[in-house]
């Protein structure tokens, strides 16, 4: 009994680490994002009342009969709400004092006077109070998954005029009454489904788990519940990449969990060293971090650089050696980024291997030798998609065969990383046309095909998770230890309801939603 006690108390931390995994990717909210929401949420409430559809109304008091019909809602006016955050998993919606305009089609008999016309009423002393549960789903996409509703009407008049109007008013507490009741029940069944379905349908546009290129996709499931405080909403995502061809390959979150103390701005976003190591993570698996140059490939200026210097020095080899070269660059495991308070780095490792390749006759390999790089890395936000610029800022070679290569390999140090500089870099950060690249150079940037397919992707970014028509402005940067955090606020590029009319679900069609990879967007208004 005493063992089996121990035994768990030994293995209760690594219970609650399992339960806990910390988020590659976290998103806050503070109230001052929240106030904008609001403001963009009150155009969609008012669309979505003025559509709100009452019953027709019929009845009699003795000799009096009515029938009330084509009821419409001609003006709202919703000058006091809040919208506010609820621990823990809460937004609450509150209307006072809102008033509703109505105009609706009339036919009464009174013994034997019958009227036919229109009657403008007006419900004053509106009172909405809903409560929405954020939570969730099964494919770890947020969605609305409860809510309530409370409408009230503190009174309601209607204005009849013509010849009969003073026996209409006498009679009118029988509309009246039957009117602000069905008016009353409308309210929040409108409501439930412009936040069940319709927001919902919204969320649905946050990517979840959808592929970056050709190579890899990311992971932007939600880990737990949305965390709600008075005064912020935490989001943790996965914020892990993957391989396409093994996509259900999981690497092991070892990093800092992101900290976000700040609410000063609408929304912070943070990301750790986890989220960027999984990306080259990927592509190292995906087997795609390789160049080979051969022949006429091979930049003319770091040619001539090996034949005149390194071949001369090691191998005794006449630069007038005509068989072609082939220079076969692979990373040797996947490179690690460093978040620290002082800037961002990204450590690469990699082997370049070095042969001849004479005409109708084997390769012969003259050298292989091992690179160590460092870079640095800017991060910073366009739109809401995240970019990664790179610099070079160390280079080191040397042999794996012998110390006297690694001696000769050291005046190639200085050459190769300009080269590098050069070459691979403009590449990596998507400029393929740098005015200070010489023509045999430019022939080298242009066979680099690796480089070449990732760096529209490079310079195109990856897609935040937020909703379609949401996006970031005035970024800021701010690097930690262990992670990085983009303070910002937000701006809807497109209007709420035009983004839901897009993807207004169709009530035969299938559900939105899903927990399958999408291929990336050729449209840039959808980013």
């Amino acid at each position: 009994m005493a063992a089996g006690s121990c035994l768990l108390l030994l293995l209760l931390p690594s219970l609650v680490t399992a339960s806990h995994s910390p988020p590659g990717c976290k998103i806050r909210i503070t109230s001052k994002g929240l106030d904008l929401v609001k403001q963009e949420g009150l155009r969609f409430v008012e669309q979505e009342l003025q559509n709100i559809t009452v019953s027709d109304l019929h009845g009699n008091e003795g000799q009096f009969q009515y029938n009330i019909s084509q009821v419409k809602v001609t003006d709202l006016q919703l000058a006091f709400s809040d919208l506010n955050f609820q621990p823990q998993q809460h937004l609450v919606f509150n209307i006072n004092n809102a008033s509703i305009s109505l105009r609706f089609r009339r036919q009464l008999l009174y013994w034997f006077f019958y009227d036919i016309g229109s009657i403008n009423a007006s419900a004053d002393g509106v009172h909405i109070y809903t409560v929405l549960q954020l939570a969730k789903d099964e494919a770890g996409r947020l969605k609305i998954s409860n809510m309530t509703c409370n409408a009230s009407i503190a009174r309601m008049h209607a204005g009849f005029s013509g010849t009969l109007r003073k026996v209409y008013e006498f009679l009118s507490t029988f509309i009246v009454t039957g009117m602000r009741f069905l008016l009353s029940q409308q309210i929040c069944p409108s409501l439930e489904h412009a936040s069940l379905v319709l927001l919902n349908s919204l969320l649905d546009t946050v990517p979840v788990r959808n592929y970056v290129d050709e190579h890899i996709g990311i992971d932007y499931s939600l880990l737990r519940d949305p965390s709600i405080s008075t005064d912020t909403l935490d989001l943790d995502f996965k914020g892990m990449f993957f391989p396409r061809v093994r996509e259900d390959q999981e690497l092991e979150n070892h990093a800092v969990e992101p900290v976000i103390k700040e609410t000063e701005r609408m929304v912070y976003v943070a990301f750790s060293e986890y989220f960027f190591d999984s990306a080259m993570h990927s592509y190292f698996q995906a087997g795609v971090l390789t160049i080979e140059l051969q022949g006429e490939k091979v930049p003319k200026d770091l040619e001539v650089l090996l034949r005149a210097t390194f071949f001369g020095t090691i191998f005794m080899l006449s630069p007038s050696v005509d068989a072609p070269l082939r220079l076969v660059l692979q990373v040797s495991a996947p490179p690690r980024c460093i978040i620290k308070p002082s800037g961002t780095s990204v450590s690469v490792s990699a082997f370049l291997n070095i042969s001849l390749v004479p005409p109708d006759r084997p390769p012969v390999q003259l050298s292989s030798m091992a690179m160590e790089t460092k870079l640095s890395a800017k991060v910073f936000l366009q739109g809401k998609a995240l970019r990664v610029q790179l610099d070079l800022r160390r280079f080191r070679i040397y042999s794996k065969q012998s110390a006297l290569e690694s001696l000769a390999l050291f005046s190639l140090q200085a050459p190769l990383k300009t080269l590098l500089q050069l070459t691979i870099m403009p590449i990596i950060n998507g400029r393929h046309h740098c005015s200070h690249t010489t023509g045999s150079v430019g022939r080298g940037i242009a066979e680099l095909s690796l480089f070449s397919l990732s760096a529209e992707r490079t310079k195109k970014g990856v897609q935040i998770p937020l909703p379609e028509g949401m996006d970031f402005t005035r970024e800021v940067v701010t690097n930690h230890a262990g992670f990085l955090t983009v303070g910002a606020d937000l701006h809807f590029s497109k209007g709420l309801q035009e983004v839901i009319e897009k993807y207004r679900p169709v009530p035969t069609a299938a559900a939105y939603s899903s927990s399958q990879p999408t291929e990336p967007s050729l449209d840039p208004s959808s980013l």
